[in-house]
């Protein structure tokens, strides 16, 4: 290997390189074991791979000199991936298989001066290679690699048995371990490939490096972005005279955040909770129904702000009361005027206890203009499978409104989410309300701080944060994601958890369940936007089930802070102690 080395360059071939081309593949082919007259490109098959694709045939240069190249054209995918010869797929080596409007970029040859191998000059022709591939906007590279060992091993192995352990490094073969580690993969053996191939013993390897980056019809409007702006609301919890208060608080954050450009906003759970303070006469699961009678409203106003707003609107969460339960609901308000509604699968206790709250049953992913999206109710990201089925279904970016009312529960959201981040190999935004609400039982305090998660890798920082809001202050952060650094990752990242699950050990997949008593919009009791002014009647609550609903709803309680529960706990020594706790939120 040449030891001093004061420049090296990679750039495209010109026809003034041939002699030090044709001396490179020389020493290259010299101890290769071929029946072939010359195995080397004559300077009339380089002036026409130059006249017909010039971008495609590379060169890597020590200090001046051609010391390596790559050679390419442009071929039909279907051609490329059915049985061929190299006599064929180069159209009798006069190249006229090559096709502008072809998928893939065909390998025709690729080497590297002996002399100078072990400086990895081999990757860059090849990372070259796929920079070109995905300027053009091919699907693929395509070429078929030699297995020059394999006559040592033919006796006893076969082609296939024979690429299964160079994969797993029990045999060394340095063509085809060198595609392997360019994440390159098998697509077929072919037989006849090369004629004269004495080393491969005729045999040939087929492989593939798929561009993630290929759009197959791709348009000048209306397309998918990579870099996507989010706008996440930490909201304020503050008395309000009605829904309009509300809506006009919710207005000025909606219009900060699309004034920055932001693709979404994202608001917390039960964000909606200060409209139960004309309710505080009733039981807290009583006042909780009163503003389920909201929901409707809320959601046409946001779906009108979506639109006037050119922004996709996460509206965090609502109580919905449907057949006599409780949900806990929000909607993904897009751009375009539709909507899509989304429910909190798994219920906290607390809600259980002083709502008697119950859990819905669909687990989904959404398409929207900026990608597929997942989002998840607070206590909900605190269950890894949830995540990991969405993930399954190419979520790109999770979101999660939440609600804790304390810095414990909150530390249980931001470490469960961080962990979905990283585990599932997209951004988590999640965003909470703060402040205090002295005037609404089970509502008086709250603690949050806003955040958006990566994963954990180069590309992202390195304590997997992208933005944190200030705890516990009103506020709005607004920050860019790029899905093409998740598509990278997916593929090149230093640890591929998705790739690399062990799906014949375990797998995780969704029960199928009766969605009956999934709310439903139409079912809502129609209330327009001069009814939620007004002071609504009071709804009589039915009866429910569960112990501790019924406890909480028959009869009403009066309006109290609700009387904590009592934990005696004996410690040594036989003394009592009597402590007070309330089911923290979130």
């Amino acid at each position: 290997m040449q030891t001093e080395i004061n420049k090296v360059e990679l750039r495209n071939l010109r026809i003034e390189d041939y002699k030090e081309l044709r001396l490179t593949m020389q020493h290259a082919y010299k101890d290769v074991d071929m029946d072939m007259d010359e195995p080397y490109w004559g300077e009339k098959d380089i002036k026409r791979l130059l006249k017909i694709f010039p971008e495609g045939q590379l060169v890597v240069l020590v200090d001046d000199k051609v010391v390596g190249s790559a050679l390419s054209l442009i071929v039909d995918h279907k051609k490329a991936t059915t049985n061929h010869t190299y006599e064929k797929i180069t159209g009798n080596y006069s190249f006229d298989t090559h096709d502008y409007d072809g998928e893939v970029l065909y390998g025709i040859d690729v080497f590297i001066d002996p002399e100078y191998r072990g400086l990895r000059l081999g990757r860059r022709l090849y990372e070259a290679r796929k920079e070109l591939c995905e300027q053009l906007n091919l699907r693929s590279i395509i070429f078929a690699g030699r297995m020059p060992n394999f006559n040592e091993y033919s006796d006893e192995l076969t082609p296939k048995e024979y690429i299964e352990k160079v994969r797993l490094k029990e045999i060394h073969d340095p063509v085809l371990a060198f595609q392997l580690s360019n994440d390159f993969h098998v697509i077929k053996v072919m037989r006849n490939y090369l004629e004269g191939d004495n080393d491969s013993q005729d045999y040939a390897v087929l492989m593939e490096w798929n561009n993630i980056y290929y759009d197959k019809s791709p348009v000048l409007i209306n397309t998918r972005k990579s870099i996507i702006r989010l706008g996440l609301v930490q909201w304020q919890m503050r008395p309000l005279a009605n829904v309009e208060a509300l809506f006009e608080q919710a207005e000025f954050f909606i219009d900060a955040v699309s004034g920055y450009g932001s693709d979404f906003a994202l608001f917390p759970e039960l964000f909606v909770a200060p409209l139960m303070a004309d309710f505080n006469h009733l039981s807290e699961a009583d006042a909780i129904r009163e503003i389920a009678r909201y929901s409707e409203p809320i959601r046409k106003r946001f779906q009108e702000m979506a639109i006037s707003y050119n922004i996709n609107i996460i509206t965090g969460s609502m109580p919905m009361v449907e057949d006599g339960n409780l949900y806990n609901v929000g909607f993904l308000c897009k751009r375009d005027g539709t909507f899509e509604t989304y429910t909190k699968i798994h219920i906290t206790p607390n809600e259980v206890s002083y709502w008697g709250m119950v859990g819905g049953s669909e687990i989904k992913t959404f398409d929207t203009d900026c990608g597929k999206i997942g989002i998840m109710i607070c206590y909900d990201v605190e269950f890894p499978e949830l995540a990991r089925l969405m993930a399954d279904e190419g979520m790109d970016i999770l979101f999660v409104p939440f609600l804790t009312d304390t810095q414990n529960g909150y530390t249980r959201v931001k470490h469960c989410a961080q962990a979905r981040a990283i585990e599932n190999e997209c951004y988590v935004a999640i965003a909470g309300c703060v402040g205090n609400l002295p005037g609404v039982n089970n509502m008086d305090i709250q603690y949050a701080q806003t955040a958006v998660f990566t994963p954990s890798d180069f590309s992202f920082p390195s304590n997997g944060i992208k933005a944190e809001a200030t705890p516990n202050t009103e506020m709005t952060i607004i920050v860019d994601v790029d899905l093409d650094l998740l598509k990278e990752l997916h593929e090149f990242g230093s640890v591929r958890i998705l790739k690399d699950r062990r799906q014949d050990l375990y797998r995780i997949k969704k029960q199928p369940v009766s969605r009956k008593n999934e709310p439903k919009l139409d079912d809502v009791p129609d209330l327009t936007i001069e009814d939620a002014t007004a002071e609504p009647k009071p709804v009589k609550v039915p009866a429910r089930t569960t112990r501790a609903a019924t406890a909480r709803v028959t009869p009403p309680r009066a309006a109290t802070t609700p009387k904590p529960k009592v934990i005696v706990a004996k410690p040594v020594g036989g003394t009592e102690i009597k402590t007070t706790r309330r089911p923290a939120k979130g």
